[in-house]
């Protein structure tokens, strides 16, 4: 996976799990920092430090968008995304690097 554009992207602590749903210009540094619990909040609190979920977009603004409509889905479609991209729930941060 490379930088660049934008990247919605789905973090949890295990299979089927917890989920939190997020947008960034850097899918490297962002899921480092959840890794590492560098930022207050739900992924920190929660412990989501795996990276089940990355959908890179061109541009940013396409990605917030989407990030937006995908918040709205029900948790199942969203458990359905990461199955049909990564069915072992495995930590994708080290495709990452």
């Amino acid at each position: 996976m490379r930088k660049g554009g934008g990247w919605v992207y789905i973090m949890t602590n295990r299979p089927n799990g917890t989920l939190y749903l997020g947008v960034t210009n850097d899918i490297v540094r962002r899921a480092w920092e959840h890794r590492e619990g560098l930022v207050e909040g739900f992924t920190k609190r929660y412990r989501l430090t795996r990276l089940v979920y990355a959908e890179r977009h061109d541009d940013i603004s396409t990605a917030i968008q989407r990030e937006r409509t995908m918040k709205h889905w029900p948790r199942a479609w969203k458990v359905n995304l990461i199955v049909a991209q990564n069915p072992d729930w495995g930590d994708l941060y080290g495709t990452l690097l």
